[in-house]
């Protein structure tokens, strides 16, 4: 087992690095990383003392003064190859760089100049270190107006606030999972005592997708108006288009939005309601739930589902992994309802009524059984 700590552990890709070690428990064991161990030279030394492998994450990109954050990203840089000097370790050092190294600021020169540093420290310490040069990456809770444009545009358009495109540039990106699961590999390949990777490594990440500013805002806001105005699901055909949604799903306030009530047509035959629109495919399902009984508790890392309650009556829970926030919204059949599971959320069902509870459910993606992205875990 492999143990892997993390600094900058609770930013925007700490967080989905975190997490998703957290799926192979026999794989991988977690050493937690808290940001004051950088001002406490026993704790940060006991830290890296602990590790098989150090990703480091922890970085300022965002600040009205350029200095304070080519000081201070050098700073924290400087810090951890003090304790693994101090210590003597030689984990293997992963460092997320960026696309920007040769942009003209200091941000870009604290990034190159931190991915030297760490492979001076490799070739004099007989060390192990991998430096990846990252695009612009977005994905689910991301910060808006500091971690990328589609944050902010999402951040923005779910909370009435009026984008405004500052430079239209073609933006190279790449999805949070992809960066996500490159560090992985790296990490699986340098402790293969079999394998004859390089004891330092610069690896350019490519990009996935291509596109312009106002394409991507007018892309984004598409989806809002079809979601929030007509309850409709985009086309979730491409990879893209699949991630960008489950992004935007992520900005909504989902204790606000939810339960969104469907229309009921009732006439002397009964009732129709119509509990989905899309312009893509998936599956949809339908059951039926015995009073008292609970579904769920599980989450997903890539598929979007809706639950429609349209008979009976219904507890729905989310909690976002890593967090102790639970939502709660009771659904009540005489007036049909949904509410959407996002991605890192686990999530339950439960009939809270005296009769049978009658529920669709839609999930964007096709099951696999050869590809289950289902994790258990009790809200």
């Amino acid at each position: 087992m492999l143990k892997i700590g993390i600094t900058g552990q609770s930013g925007f890709m700490g967080t989905h690095l975190y997490n998703t070690l957290g799926l192979y428990p026999d794989q991988f064991k977690r050493i937690p990383f808290y940001d004051e161990y950088f001002q406490d030279d026993n704790k940060l030394e006991s830290f890296v003392i602990k590790c098989d492998a150090i990703v480091h994450m922890a970085a300022m990109n965002r600040h009205n003064d350029q200095q304070i954050i080519y000081d201070t990203n050098i700073g924290l840089i400087k810090k951890l190859i003090e304790a693994l000097e101090a210590t003597k370790s030689t984990p293997h050092v992963l460092y997320s760089s960026s696309i920007h190294e040769n942009a003209d600021n200091l941000y870009g020169k604290s990034k190159k100049e931190g991915r030297l540093l760490f492979e001076q420290w490799a070739n004099k310490n007989n060390g192990k270190f991998t430096g990846l040069i990252i695009p612009n990456t977005f994905g689910p809770f991301g910060h808006p107006y500091y971690n990328s444009v589609i944050a902010t545009f999402c951040h923005q358009l779910t909370h009435n606030e009026k984008p405004r495109i500052e430079i239209d540039a073609e933006l190279g990106l790449i999805f949070v999972s992809d960066v996500v699961k490159e560090f992985i590999d790296h990490i699986i390949l340098m402790n293969d005592k079999n394998s004859e990777q390089a004891i330092v490594n610069a690896v350019q990440m490519m990009n996935t997708v291509t596109i312009k500013v106002s394409t991507l805002l007018k892309k984004i806001t598409d989806i809002k108006d079809n979601y929030f105005e007509k309850g409709i699901i985009p086309d979730l055909d491409n990879n893209f288009d699949k991630n960008l949604f489950n992004t935007f799903l992520c900005y909504i306030d989902h204790s606000s939005f939810f339960p969104y009530y469907l229309k009921l047509n009732t006439d002397e035959r009964g009732s129709f309601v119509e509990t989905l629109k899309l312009n893509s495919g998936g599956q949809v399902s339908f059951s039926t739930t015995k009073p008292g009984i609970t579904r769920g508790n599980h989450y997903h890392t890539r598929k979007t589902e809706r639950f429609a309650v349209i008979k009976g009556k219904a507890r729905i829970e989310l909690r976002r992994i890593g967090t102790d926030k639970i939502l709660s919204f009771d659904l009540d059949g005489t007036q049909p309802s949904f509410v959407d599971m996002p991605v890192w959320y686990t999530h339950n069902i439960t009939n809270i009524g005296e009769d049978e509870l009658y529920t669709v459910f839609w999930i964007n993606e096709h099951y696999n059984q050869e590809d289950s992205d289902t994790f258990y875990e009790k809200v």
